[in-house]
């Protein structure tokens, strides 16, 4: 997500509460990640050298379903390009409103998509959307910041359009994605390019291939491709080992 609606805390009383937290934090749950000064749009916690960003709440959810959203990021490019197969399981993660869960629902007829977000009331907007006549191929699942909850082994790709560089414990989720991947499973990552400082998004609502690949492989996943065929998004496969 781009647009994170979260009130700031004042930086230097953030990074002092940030110091208590972590001083509280096993060492199992620090090990992977740095508590340092906050910066504008960040929560003051690095992951490999990155600052986590803020989440996007559920307030906006219009922008999320703005009109002209397909004019500017080809999401219809997007979601052709998906390596599907017309009965697979597919695990839409930070789903939102359910934007891409009901496009991708139409190219897997005789599958599904799991559609994971961890503020319920984007998954109540999916389900409203059901109701009213929308792919019924979509189920809803409400997710924590750490797991998806979903089945090990259950899913043949999961999707991951702008929400990876929100996820405040992203390597503890990436495991759990990986053990929700079938053996051959992919992962399909699209977030912003962050090596075109031409883009008009905030620097930490983008992401390098670089930075990408290092996180997924710390996790096992092996890559795959990147295409840059979105006007401004990395597409990036990465696949599990079989």
């Amino acid at each position: 997500m781009i647009f994170p609606i979260r009130t700031r805390i004042v930086t230097g009383t953030a990074t002092a509460l940030i110091a208590v937290f972590s001083s509280f934090l096993g060492a199992q749950e620090t090990d992977y990640y740095e508590y340092k000064t906050v910066s504008r749009d960040g929560i003051g916690k690095y992951y490999m050298g990155r600052e986590i960003s803020h989440v996007m709440g559920h307030q906006g959810a219009s922008w999320l379903e703005r009109p002209q959203r397909d004019r500017e990021q080809k999401t219809s490019r997007l979601v052709s390009n998906l390596p599907l197969q017309p009965a697979d399981t597919v695990a839409d993660i930070g789903a939102g409103t359910g934007y891409f869960s009901f496009r991708v629902a139409e190219r897997v007829p005789q599958g599904k998509v799991v559609a994971v977000d961890i503020q319920r009331e984007m998954l109540d907007i999916i389900d409203t959307r059901k109701a009213q006549g929308s792919p019924q191929n979509v189920e809803t699942v409400l997710g924590t910041e750490r797991d998806p909850n979903l089945s090990p082994g259950s899913i043949d790709l999961i999707l991951l359009v702008d929400a990876y560089h929100e996820f405040s414990w992203p390597r503890e989720m990436a495991e759990a994605m990986v053990r929700a991947l079938k053996p051959g499973g992919r992962l399909v990552l699209v977030e912003y390019r962050g090596e075109d400082p031409s883009i008009p998004i905030k620097r930490l609502h983008k992401m390098t291939e670089k930075q990408a690949r290092m996180e997924m492989q710390a996790v096992g996943l092996e890559w795959e491709s990147t295409g840059d065929f979105l006007p401004q998004q990395h597409f990036m496969i990465f696949r599990r080992p079989d």
